[in-house]
Parts: C-alpha cells; sequence; structure tokens
C-alpha cells in the first residue's frame, strides 16, 4: 500500500473501530449495570433477562440481513445509518421510564448496532491490503477486547456514582464525535450490485433465531421440558430447515450457499459459533454470582471479571502477527484450549470465597484464548472471499458469534438458575445479594459451576473439529 492508501486504510479502521467500540461497550457495562436496571425499573426477572438479551436477539438477527444489504447498497450508508439510529436510541435508554420502554428502545439500539457491527470488519478488510489484513482485523478485535476491559469497570464505577441512566447518555457526545469522523474518512460506497434482497430468507432467519433463542431464554424458569420451551424451539428449528431450503433455491439469495462451499471456512464458522458461546456468559454468571454470593459492589464486581478482557486484548494483536508464520487453524485450536482449560479451572474452584487471584488468572487465560481465536478465524474467512462477497461473508461470521454469544448467555443462565425458586431467581437478577439464602448460594454456585463446565466442554469440541478438519484436508498444524 501507498502511504496515501495507507493513511486512508488507518483513518477507516479509527472509524470502523471507534463505532464498534460503542456497540461493545453497551452491551459489557450493562452485565454489570444490569441488577441496578431492574431494580429502578420494577422489572421481573423475565423482563431483566430480555433486557440484556433482546439486544444480542435483534442485533444478531439484523446482522444477517444488512451484511447482505451492505453488499448491495454500500457499506458507507449502512454504517452511518445504523450508528445514527444507534445513538438516538442511547438517549431514549437513558431517559426509559418503564421496563417496557426501556425494553423498546434497547431494540432499536440493536437495529443500529446491527448497521454497524455488519460493516466494520468488512469496512476494514476493503481499506487494508491482504499482507496487512490480519494485523488491521487485529487491531479491529483489540477495540472489541478493549470494551470487555473498560466496560465492566465503566459500568460498575458509573452506576454506583451517577445511576445506570448515565451510562446511556454517555454515549450520546461521544457517538455523535464518531458519527462526524465517519461522514468524513469513509469512502463512497460503490454503484450497487444489480441483485434482489431475499425477503423471505430475512424473514425465515428472523423467526428461526429469534423462536430458538425465546425458548432459550424460557428454559430457566419453566424447565426444558415445559411445553412452550419446545414449542418454540420445534418452531425455530423448522424456520431454519426452511430458510436453508430457500437459500438453495432463489435466484439471490440472502445468503449465498457458496460460502459453505470450503470446508475450511464451513469449520471456521463453526468455530466461531462454539467459541462465542464462551465469550461473554462466563462475564455475567460471574458477574452476577459475585454480586448475589460475595456481597460486591457493581464496581468490585467490574473489577474482578476484568481480566478476561485484559488477556483479549494482548492476545488478539499478537494474533494477527503470528498468522505471518503460522497457520490460522493452529491458533484457533491453540485458542480453544486455552478457553476450555480456563473455565474448566474456573468451574472447579467457583466458591463465594475464591481468591481474587484465582479468578483473575482463570479469566486472563480465558481471555488469551478468545483473543487467540477471533483474529486469525475473521481473516482466514474474509481473505478467502471475492470483495463483493465480503459484506455477507461477514454477516454470517457476526450472525454467528452473535447466536453464540446469545445463546451462550440465555444457556448458562438458565442452566446455572434452573433448581432455585423464582424469589432467588429475583434477588440474583435484580437485588444483588440481599435475602439470598446459604441453601440458595450453595445452589447457585452448582449450578454456576456446571454451567461454566459445559462451556469448557464446547471449547474442547470446538477445538477438535479444527484439528480433525485440518486432518482430513492435509493441512499441518503449524508452520
Amino acid at each position: 500500500m501507498t502511504d496515501d492508501a495507507d493513511r486512508v486504510g488507518w483513518a477507516v479502521l479509527v472509524a470502523a473501530s471507534s463505532g464498534a467500540l460503542l456497540c461493545f461497550l453497551n452491551l459489557s457495562a450493562l452485565n454489570v449495570a444490569l441488577p441496578a436496571v431492574a431494580r429502578s425499573l420494577h422489572a421481573s426477572p423475565t423482563q431483566a433477562s430480555w433486557i440484556l438479551l433482546s439486544y444480542m436477539l435483534v442485533t444478531t438477527v439484523c446482522i444477517l440481513s444488512f451484511g447482505r444489504l451492505a453488499d448491495l447498497w454500500g457499506r458507507r450508508r449502512l454504517f452511518l445509518s445504523g450508528l445514527g439510529l444507534f445513538v438516538v436510541a442511547c438517549a431514549a435508554c437513558a431517559f426509559a421510564p418503564t421496563a417496557e420502554l426501556m425494553l423498546a428502545s434497547r431494540i432499536c439500539q440493536a437495529v443500529g448496532a446491527a448497521g454497524v457491527m455488519a460493516n466494520a470488519s468488512a469496512l476494514v478488510s476493503d481499506a487494508f491490503g491482504r499482507r496487512k489484513m490480519g494485523l488491521a482485523l487485529g487491531v479491529l478485535a483489540m477495540v472489541a477486547a478493549l470494551a470487555q476491559v473498560v466496560g465492566p469497570l465503566a459500568g460498575g464505577f458509573v452506576v454506583s456514582w451517577w445511576g445506570w441512566r448515565a451510562l446511556f447518555m454517555l454515549n450520546v457526545p461521544i457517538g455523535l464525535c464518531v458519527l462526524a469522523w465517519s461522514w468524513k474518512v469513509l469512502p463512497k460506497s460503490a454503484a450497487a450490485q444489480p441483485e434482489r434482497f431475499d425477503l423471505a430468507g430475512a424473514a425465515l432467519s428472523l423467526v428461526g433465531i429469534g423462536c430458538v433463542t425465546y425458548a432459550l431464554s424460557m428454559a430457566g424458569t419453566s424447565g426444558w421440558t415445559s411445553t412452550p420451551v419446545w414449542a418454540f424451539m420445534l418452531a425455530g428449528l423448522c424456520a431454519i430447515v426452511l430458510f436453508s431450503g430457500v437459500q438453495m433455491r432463489v435466484a439471490s439469495p440472502l445468503v449465498d450457499p457458496s460460502l459453505f462451499s470450503d470446508p475450511g471456512r464451513r469449520t471456521a464458522y463453526a468455530g466461531i459459533l462454539l467459541l462465542s458461546m464462551t465469550q461473554a456468559a462466563p462475564l455475567l454468571l460471574v458477574a452476577l454470582y459475585l454480586q448475589a454470593c460475595a456481597g460486591l459492589e457493581p464496581s468490585e464486581a467490574g473489577l474482578r471479571i476484568a481480566p478476561v478482557a485484559f488477556g483479549m486484548l494482548m492476545a488478539a494483536p499478537v494474533a494477527g502477527i503470528l498468522l505471518r508464520r503460522f497457520s490460522a487453524e493452529s491458533i484457533c485450536v491453540g485458542g480453544m484450549l486455552l478457553a476450555g482449560c480456563a473455565l474448566a479451572t474456573l468451574a472447579a474452584l467457583l466458591q463465594p470465597a475464591i481468591g481474587a487471584v484465582q479468578l483473575s488468572v482463570c479469566l486472563w487465560v480465558l481471555g488469551l484464548g478468545i483473543g487467540s481465536f477471533v483474529t486469525p478465524n475473521n481473516a482466514s474467512i474474509l481473505q478467502s472471499v471475492l470483495p463483493r462477497r465480503r459484506g455477507i461473508a461477514n454477516g454470517v461470521r457476526s450472525t454467528l458469534q452473535n447466536t453464540g454469544i446469545m445463546m451462550g448467555t440465555a444457556l448458562t443462565l438458565s442452566v446455572a438458575m434452573a433448581q432455585l425458586p423464582s424469589g432467588a431467581q429475583r434477588m440474583i437478577l435484580g437485588n444483588g445479594s440481599a435475602g439470598l439464602s446459604n441453601l440458595d448460594v450453595a445452589t447457585f454456585t452448582q449450578g454456576a459451576s456446571s454451567a461454566l463446565a459445559l462451556l469448557a466442554a464446547l471449547c474442547f469440541a470446538g477445538a477438535a473439529l479444527i484439528a480433525n478438519s485440518c486432518r482430513q484436508a492435509g493441512r499441518p498444524q503449524s508452520a
């Protein structure tokens, strides 16, 4: 790249990273602030869960469609529109008087965030050549990790000092500055492609992902064998099967089936789904556990879970550099093994009196594993597709990542609190440690340990899947 091209590329990276930072901050900060939000708005346990899960659900559903729209209508247009909507919705969240209006504002916020997330990696990939793409994507992943560091810390302290509404209000002036910078530096979009948007596919993806996630969210309070849980799960799976059939038949599918023709890309997609199930769920679970069982304040809980993000912050750019010497698959396998070992150790050590050093080491190693995986996985997907398909290729990756985060969060909360009475669930989600009995603490500890062990098993399964795929393809595990 020339010096001018380098400057343009780094300017685009700053814009994309800043937009992504705002979106990820909004999610990670609420992990710690959720009990305060639920208390203030008198939210039920179900409403409290959906204030968190709705953001991930709607973002996940929209990212797939927005990734396709980015290829058809232009990345700049969707990025700026999404960022503008996100800023307006942040203001609405800050002034929401009831749980219902808060939930509606979060949904609008999620639609805007989807426009940003669906375009960030593709914008960066377009702006940098193949040689520097790994490093640039590593910086973008590092920014996401930075949000995991700053989010819980900022969320805890802002809630303790100024209240939870300030969390959303602070996004408004910052978001306007990012919007102005992005308007200035993002390149004009290429001419729209003469292809139609797949409305049927978009609708089926909405129904499929929405129903499966809603079923998971109900399982903790209604039980895994309840009729509504299985009804929504079955409806979601049927919609996903129909979606797959539609994509094979239509002339301009929402998701191009050829994206899955390469075995390596298929494995990369499967890997990001499994790994992302362990990305946000442990943070939320540990934050809730420390407040409910150890009696910590939100700011203290935020400090305790920060090491996972420091690990990601350290590993993400290093993994991008290592791509020049080692295969993406070998780095991904190592990252998943690190994450699995950290989660298994944490599951064995978890108790109300767990030492700060023990917890920090486990979470830091978890962050190293996640950060080591994300950058090479993203690069292997985006480097292997044509530029005109990067929007939807990144949309599929982001959808799978968000689906994993969303499913992992819902599944983790369901497993962790499945044996608790509804009163104890309400205390954990909305009223800290007040009123929790010793029996409730012991039950929650056992459930949380089981949930962490399940997440560890997912990491080990992902590592085995990638390693097996490499053996079958004859690809070496190291350079």
